[in-house]
């Protein structure tokens, strides 16, 4: 009764687990009998004929014999094809044609001719198999690159069964793979448009600035036409590259949700994600009826999420977005699994301030009704505007600057500046959107003018407290910006003059 075991993953969430792979082979009145336990859903209990036929067909042939396959732990429910290759090589263990594989973890879906075909979580996959003390990584070609980012693992991308059985047999032909670096950050100007494009809007310019520097959440407001999208566009294009910590993680991701191109490696520059405003709460947040896929909030992590016509997503839906912006993250909860997300990302959203556009614009008529107005401000809640931490009103630009053959500053000078605010703030720990109480209270000190000045605001502005700390969170992202150490009551007065507009357009 030969009895053979593999080693094997499973992903949950952002993270994979070890599973084991237990083949065994034995003499049965019903010959070719095959039994697969272990909480498989439907992709995994349809490997059996993936299974056969790849064998068959890469000239190794069946077991004449009832087989049962065993995915430990049991009480885990394994989702996917990616347990087809793990599983057929335990085959071939238990039939003697392999051997000896504890110090390698397979993973990858069979085609019916035997080819490899590839899967989602690779870089969770290899991480996982660094931390079982697993040495060596079989998986499919196309997923190599991105798992050979791992370091302590050796990563073997193969095409097919015929060849994954070959590099058990004679390792010392095959190469390992080498990681790969995707978009550098060099090529910033090439994957983004430029601020030198926008044409006015220069309070608008210098406020995505801040909200860059600082990693804060931006809402724009103003009539059709006026350069929201374009600035938003353009804001990505100034945001730094990701560090190496902060790539791991967002690979892992996109990996999961099988967004990375075939042979991409690590993910160089910040997502942008931008989703209409029909989207789904699942789609928004994550989840789903039965393998639960991170949201767009989560593919935004580490970087930016755009929402365009704000007021037009479902409020139920915006709604969900409190407890990803206050927490960094999302729990996304079923009755057979609960996951966590991660979802730290600047959100910048544009809307217009009525249905029309045009309210509060000088040279066009607005045509809405006061009722009308009330209520499409009102799809905004209170809540969900006092953690956005800069509002900036984004006016027509008139015909003269739009015109204008005058330069404006490039995104390149910009991300400079923001560069250097950001390296101030990793040497502290953390972003200053994201600044802990304790933290901000010792970095935030006010002289006795500045104290003044936002006393005199939080008073005449019924600002609440959430509000008092964000204003302080931008006023700590301007002195960053001038290199000061200390916040004084200019960088306090600019702070404010971005809470302003809630307060003039919903109330």
């Amino acid at each position: 009764m030969p009895l053979f075991k593999t080693n094997s993953a499973a992903v949950f969430g952002i993270d994979a687990h070890p599973v084991q792979v237990e083949v065994d082979l034995y003499k049965s009145g019903m010959a070719r009998d095959f039994v697969l336990v272990g909480m498989p859903d439907t992709a995994v209990r349809e490997s059996r004929e993936r299974i056969k036929s790849a064998m068959m067909n890469s000239g190794f042939g069946y077991p004449n014999k009832a087989v049962t396959v065993n995915l430990a732990p049991a009480n885990v429910r394994k989702e996917g094809a990616g347990f087809d290759l793990p599983m057929a090589l335990g085959i071939l263990g238990a039939m003697g044609v392999v051997h000896g594989l504890d110090q390698h973890l397979a993973i990858g879906e069979l085609s019916l001719d035997g080819a490899v075909r590839p899967v989602r979580g690779a870089l969770s996959i290899a991480v996982c198999a660094r931390q079982q003390g697993i040495r060596n990584l079989i998986l499919p070609e196309e997923n190599a690159a991105e798992a050979a980012v791992v370091e302590d693992v050796h990563v073997f991308g193969v095409r097919s069964l015929a060849e994954s059985v070959a590099l058990l047999a004679r390792p010392e032909e095959f190469t390992r793979a080498l990681p790969r670096v995707r978009a550098a950050a060099e090529d910033s100007d090439a994957l983004y448009p430029d601020f030198a494009d926008v044409r006015g809007q220069i309070t608008a310019k210098r406020a995505l600035q801040i909200a860059a520097a600082g990693a804060h959440n931006v809402l724009m407001i103003g009539p059709p036409g006026s350069g929201k999208t374009m600035l938003a566009k353009r804001l990505a294009g100034i945001l730094p590259p990701l560090r190496f910590e902060e790539a791991i993680e967002t690979t892992k991701i996109h990996s999961i949700a099988g967004l990375l191109p075939k042979n991409a490696g690590l993910l160089g520059t910040r997502p942008f994600r931008s989703p209409h405003h029909t989207i789904s709460d699942a789609g928004l947040i994550g989840g789903g009826s039965s393998a639960l896929r991170p949201g767009e909030v989560s593919l935004a992590h580490n970087g930016l999420l755009f929402l365009d016509e704000f007021p037009e997503f479902p409020r139920n839906v915006l709604e969900l977005l409190r407890q990803p912006l206050e927490d960094g993250s999302v729990t996304v909860a079923r009755s057979h699994m609960t996951l966590c997300f991660p979802a730290r990302f600047m959100m910048v959203a544009a809307m217009n301030p009525c249905p029309c556009g045009f309210y509060g614009d000088a040279t066009r008529e607005c045509r809405c009704t006061p009722a009308t107005i009330t209520r499409y401000l009102g799809r905004i809640s209170g809540p969900l505007l006092d953690r956005i931490d800069i509002h900036i009103e984004v006016p027509a630009v008139p015909y003269k600057e739009l015109r204008s053959e005058v330069a404006t500053e490039t995104s390149a000078s910009m991300r400079e500046r923001v560069d250097a605010a950001r390296a101030i703030q990793y040497a502290r720990g953390c972003y200053n959107s994201a600044l802990p109480p304790r933290t901000l209270r010792k970095l935030c000190a006010l002289d006795a003018a500045g104290e003044r000045t936002l006393e005199m605001a939080v008073r005449k502005m019924s600002l609440s407290a959430r509000a008092h700390d964000r204003i302080l969170k931008v006023a700590r992202t301007v002195a960053d910006l001038d290199n000061s150490d200390a916040i004084a009551p200019k960088h306090i007065a600019e702070a404010i003059g971005y809470r302003s507009l809630d307060r003039h357009y919903w109330t």
